[in-house]
């Protein structure tokens, strides 16, 4: 989304994906990976110290709470910067972009691409009792 709420359209530039964004008017042209990378760098600040309770609800929510698969799951934590790269180069697909938008994820990006805010749904059940 851009700072006035309107949803940020895809488009390719030659072989290069970009975000548009209206700027009174002007469509911008915002390289994709420059916002993906931003998006990437927030949600791997939110998992690292986390990787245990994430392996664990991973693995219980797949209805896998054996050993083996919990050990996949943190393999796959321990190499998240590897798949971290590898996402940033090929860009968010455009699927899972809609999906995280579905679960409450949204990522307000300005007229330069710069994220200046990042929308996380909501957590049920947190310390306040929500």
């Amino acid at each position: 989304m851009d700072e006035n709420d309107q949803v940020a359209k895809v488009t390719m530039v030659g072989d290069e994906p970009c975000y548009v964004v209206d700027d009174a008017g002007f469509q911008r042209h915002i390289p994709a990976q420059l916002v993906d990378r931003q998006v990437l760098q927030q949600l791997k600040s939110q998992i690292e110290g986390n990787e245990e309770l994430i392996g664990q609800q991973t693995a219980k929510m797949m209805g896998q709470e054996d050993i083996f698969t919990y050990a996949m799951i943190m393999n796959q934590l321990k190499q998240m910067d590897q798949h971290m790269e590898a996402l940033s180069e090929a860009g968010i697909p455009e699927d899972s972009r809609a999906y995280l938008g579905m679960l409450g994820f949204r990522v307000v990006i300005n007229v330069h691409g710069d994220v200046v805010r990042f929308d996380q749904p909501s957590q049920v059940g947190g310390d306040e009792g929500e």
